[in-house]
């Protein structure tokens, strides 16, 4: 069984690529090439889970490809992701500046599935020797529900990310 954490990373990268900001995971199973371009580096920085209802009791949902009805289970996380900015060393950080600018606006317009943005901010541009890159840290604070259903026999599906119920 997950925890439902693993594809954060991945699905905010896949969103800001859909945005037009360049994206792509900090710890990739592949080998990454070099890129030319300003890049997104998605990372999770930190993950603060709370109980939620009675035993973390979500409620009953119908399952209308079964027909049945399921139990729901699950906690809000607070969720910290870097959204670290990279580029080429040569340059005077306009392209760092434009990158950011697409990147604020993709998160303020809009959010990923299941994740509600609820803070979002930057630090200075530097200098980062190790990739030689002008690198500018990035961090979005979000929210999101990771919930599982228990099925009759008492045991549990995976962890899903769902989004934060609107009231």
């Amino acid at each position: 069984m997950s925890a439902g954490l693993e594809g954060i990373c991945r699905e905010m990268a896949d969103y800001l690529n859909s945005r037009g900001v360049p994206a792509v995971t900090a710890w990739p199973v592949e080998a990454r090439r070099e890129l030319k371009q300003t890049v997104a580096v998605v990372s999770l920085r930190g993950c603060r889970v709370e109980p939620s209802g009675l035993q973390n009791y979500l409620g009953d949902r119908y399952d209308r490809e079964t027909g049945r009805w399921e139990e729901r289970y699950g906690r809000k996380a607070r969720i910290t992701l870097g959204l670290d900015l990279y580029a080429p060393e040569k340059g005077d950080g306009a392209a760092l500046q434009a990158a950011f600018d697409a990147l604020a606006e993709a998160l303020l317009l809009g959010e990923p599935e299941g994740l509600t943005v609820e803070d979002f901010s930057c630090g200075q541009t530097a200098r980062d020797g190790e990739s030689r890159r002008l690198k500018r840290p990035v961090e979005a604070v979000c929210t999101a529900w990771l919930s599982a259903v228990q099925h009759l026999d008492g045991g549990f599906t995976d962890f899903e990310l769902r989004g934060v119920a609107k009231v």
